[in-house]
């Protein structure tokens, strides 16, 4: 079984940063992809940023510049740094683990991220 345990979530102001962690535990294959999505209340859950095996990097138009992920395969770790958080950020945030071989998605139970002054 592969479980995805999410912290760094909490309230911050505009502006503020956070940084988000993802730790993976399990037997899985070393050769996947994490991405972390959110969800705001009333709304679809979206892609927020996604990193491959091989440390390919996409955002979303919405956290380009702002937001960093990154991962630590000794720790089984991903990570996404988010700066200059917007009230629009609010949400709760999940990290996928996405296996190439055989394919499965993998999810976590979220995190809640509020930006709010």
């Amino acid at each position: 079984q592969v479980q995805l345990v999410e912290s760094g979530g909490g309230l911050v102001q505009p502006g503020g940063s956070l940084r988000l962690s993802c730790v993976a535990s399990g037997s899985f294959f070393s050769i996947n992809n994490m991405g972390w999505y959110r969800q705001a209340p009333g709304k679809q859950r979206e892609l927020v940023a996604d990193i491959t095996s091989g440390d390919a990097t996409t955002y979303s138009d919405s956290v380009k510049g702002r937001f960093t992920i990154s991962r630590d395969n000794a720790k089984k770790t991903v990570y996404l740094q988010m700066n200059s958080l917007k009230p629009e950020d609010t949400g709760v945030y999940y990290c996928q683990l996405r296996r190439v071989f055989p394919p499965r998605d993998y999810w976590g139970q979220g995190t809640q991220v509020t930006v709010s002054s």
